[in-house]
């Protein structure tokens, strides 16, 4: 059994850390989740929704977002017209979640694992305001595409982005990171 898991540390290391992280970051959104009164849309969801509009103002879209306390959900309106809703799955924190724990299941020295874990994070929720924005206007261009957009294009925006952020990780910020001969 001893030699099992010294044959598998590395990768035993590797669950226990990211699960671990991937635990105690989910239980702390959860508990600054239920800090909201019912019917009350979080912070970060509703700076989120206001990124969204500030950015499509940088286009002169005309949009506003529009709380809806009763169900829990920001309306996005374009053009005069209920387009799309932003809910706290739309926030992305739940993404930046599952970053943060991979990248510290692979780290190796705590400066570099801090500044990437920010300037991902950082890259993710820009990115995610820029989806929610395109997804806002593409639906009300191309309204029986909603399924698609929504449900395949975006989704594999976002997780194709982070997904390139973690190679980015492991090839050259992590534990196993390959190091350059010196010539």
């Amino acid at each position: 059994m001893k030699k099992h898991f010294i044959h598998y540390k590395p990768f035993l290391l590797f669950l226990s850390k990211f699960f671990f992280t991937f635990i105690i970051l989910t239980v702390l959104y959860q508990v600054f989740l239920s800090s909201f009164e019912d019917n009350r849309i979080d912070s970060v969801t509703k700076l989120v929704a206001r990124n969204t509009e500030q950015l499509l103002g940088l286009f002169h879209a005309d949009i506003t977002i529009e709380e809806n306390t009763a169900e829990t959900f920001i309306k996005l309106i374009y053009n005069n017209r209920y387009v799309a809703r932003i809910i706290e799955g739309c926030n992305a924190i739940s993404v930046i979640i599952l970053f943060i724990a991979f990248v510290v299941s692979f780290s190796r020295k705590l400066k570099p694992t801090l500044l990437f874990i920010f300037g991902g994070s950082v890259v993710i929720y820009i990115l995610n305001v820029i989806r929610i924005a395109l997804l806002t206007v593409l639906i009300y261009y191309f309204p029986k595409q909603e399924s698609l957009l929504h449900g395949v294009l975006f989704p594999l925006f976002i997780y194709g982005v982070v997904f390139i952020l973690w190679v980015i990780w492991v090839r050259k910020f992590s534990l196993y990171a390959k190091k350059d001969a010196v010539a």
